[in-house]
C-alpha cells in the first residue's frame, strides 16, 4: 500500500481527484473515493525555460492550493500517478509516494 500526497489549486481540485480515482487511487475497504484535504498556500519562482501555469518566469509566486492525500494499492501507483501528472495543471507537479506499513 501506498500513500499519495500533491498539492493542487482550486480551480482543478475536482478533476484532479477525480482522474486518480478513477485510476484506482483512495479506496479502503470497502469505500472509495477517499482522502483528506486541506487548503493551504504554496510558492514557487519560475525559472528561465519554464512554462507556468500561473505566475511568470524569475517572480516568486504565492497561490493558495489543497493538500490532498489518499491511499493506494501497490499495484496501480505508477497508473495513479501517470493520471496525475496528466490531470494536473502545473508543468512540474508536487506530490510524494510514500510506503505505508500494513498489519499493526
Amino acid at each position: 500500500m501506498f500513500k499519495l500526497c500533491f498539492y493542487v489549486p482550486e480551480s482543478h481540485l475536482e478533476s484532479v481527484k477525480a482522474a486518480v480515482f478513477n485510476a484506482g487511487a483512495g479506496t479502503i475497504g470497502d469505500y472509495e473515493r477517499c482522502c483528506w484535504q486541506v487548503l493551504g498556500r504554496g510558492q514557487f519562482k519560475p525559472m528561465p525555460g519554464s512554462q507556468p501555469f500561473i505566475g511568470e518566469q524569475g517572480a516568486l509566486e504565492s497561490v493558495e492550493e489543497y493538500r490532498v492525500e489518499m491511499v493506494c494499492a501497490d499495484k496501480l501507483i505508477k497508473a495513479v500517478v501517470n493520471a496525475l501528472k496528466t490531470a494536473h495543471p502545473y508543468e512540474e507537479p508536487a506530490y510524494d509516494v510514500w510506503r505505508v506499513e500494513e498489519g499493526f
